[in-house]
């Protein structure tokens, strides 16, 4: 039996046919990849809620059919993990043999996705962090730990600058 991958949407909404899977254990690992709840999240999320942090999981960003990975709403902070071959990581990223160009062009279009994934974030007034799969959880939640401080304080900082300006009315 062959099955097929999904057909690749590019930005400009053109759709390449997905090709078929070059060996049955290529197919049997790709149909066992998660989309998500990867052993990188589940490691990062739990880390984060044992140091009392409370976040939303696989929430929408706004007026998209993108989902974050880790969300602070009140904050708006969004915590991406991207998988090395999925999203093209510099040190452990692979470009395969089978069907190369098709890879390619997939692998590039989910990097630019994720671009304009973060530029529509950061123009909604969001800050993305993003955290490799490869990296240690300790290292990426003490980074998203600092930038959940760093956006606490602003946020703060901020209503006290409205109550102050409020009063002095």
């Amino acid at each position: 039996m062959l099955v097929r991958l999904p057909r690749l949407v590019l930005m400009s909404g053109w759709t390449a046919p997905a090709p078929r899977a070059s060996s049955p254990d290529a197919l049997r690992r790709m149909k066992a990849q998660r989309q998500r709840d990867t052993a990188a999240e589940l490691a990062l999320r739990s880390l984060l809620h044992g140091k009392g942090l409370r976040f939303r999981v696989h929430y929408r960003v706004p007026d998209t059919r993108r989902t974050v990975d880790i969300a602070f709403p009140r904050l708006r902070l969004a915590v991406f993990i991207d998988g090395c071959f999925w999203h093209g990581c510099p040190q452990h990223g692979t470009w395969p043999k089978e069907n190369a160009a098709w890879w390619r062009e997939k692998i590039e279009a989910n990097r630019q996705r994720d671009a304009d994934t973060d530029r529509r974030l950061v123009e909604a007034g969001w800050q993305a962090v993003r955290v490799w799969e490869h990296e240690d959880p300790e290292d990426a939640g003490r980074r998203v730990e600092a930038a959940v401080r760093d956006r606490a304080a602003a946020v703060s900082a901020g209503r006290r600058a409205t109550r102050a300006g409020r009063l002095n009315l």
